[in-house]
């Protein structure tokens, strides 16, 4: 049951991040377009910051009050169409996270992020990258000693029912907050979702009550007979890339 579970979700990721459209049904995220130098490869990278451990728990209101300067945008171009993504930091010092869908055929030199102050920076690095686990890891132009907002990494990873927050940028609609609880495991690093996330939420941050980030926003999905299906990737998939600063 296990593997036949499996199988059905490659397939269905298969279809979800494809551009094909003629099953009649709709895909929230129609961006499925990483940045990659000839011969890059995956690398790790020191991160300012050890794996949280926070304990005391946070409202809402406190979360976004505290990561919303976090998160930004993601523009990326093709040369010929432009898209929009979400990402976030993960370190004071530019290191950042977003999905690798967002990056994926677009050309070198043409990235950049919207911070919430309205601050546009280009992308400098990519770091690490994978499309099977759909992340990306990647470092954002500094300038002089600037630093950065951003979200520690969780420890652990939540269960089902836990409370969960998401930040991102739907459509446009720059920083968006909803919240939700996590409705399944639909694999080792894959989580099914109630907290509500649309085309351009891809790469923002899922964020535990105890201010941790957990996960990745990926994408939603619905065919018109089903509610919205909500996903995000572990934060355990890039965990294997960074190396904390004691």
């Amino acid at each position: 049951m296990k593997s036949s579970v499996l199988c059905i979700l490659t397939v269905f990721f298969v279809i979800f991040f494809s551009s094909c459209g003629n099953s009649g049904r709709k895909h929230k995220n129609e961006r499925t377009a990483v940045r990659t130098s000839v011969g890059a490869k995956n690398r790790k990278v020191d991160i300012d910051l050890k794996l949280s451990s926070n304990t005391k728990m946070m409202s809402g209101t406190e979360i976004f009050k505290r990561y919303n300067s976090a998160v930004f945008m993601v523009y990326t171009s093709d040369g010929y169409n432009a898209f929009q993504g979400s990402g976030f930091f993960i370190s004071s010092d530019g290191i950042a996270v977003s999905n690798y869908h967002v990056f994926k055929g677009t050309s070198i030199g043409l990235e950049t992020i919207k911070l919430s102050s309205g601050e546009q920076l280009s992308i400098e690095d990519v770091i690490a990258k994978s499309e099977e686990s759909d992340f990306i890891i990647f470092k954002v132009e500094v300038k002089g000693n600037q630093r950065f907002n951003y979200i520690p990494i969780a420890s652990a990873s939540p269960s089902v029912g836990d409370k969960v927050y998401a930040i991102g940028s739907p459509r446009g609609l720059e920083n968006t907050f909803s919240s939700g609880e996590v409705s399944q495991w639909r694999d080792k690093n894959l989580m099914q979702i109630s907290a509500l996330i649309d085309h351009g939420s891809s790469g923002g941050a899922l964020i535990n009550e105890y201010g941790e980030v957990i996960g990745i926003t990926s994408g939603s999905f619905y065919d018109g007979s089903q509610a919205n299906l909500n996903y995000a990737w572990s934060i355990d998939v890039i965990k294997s890339y960074i190396t904390m600063k004691k």
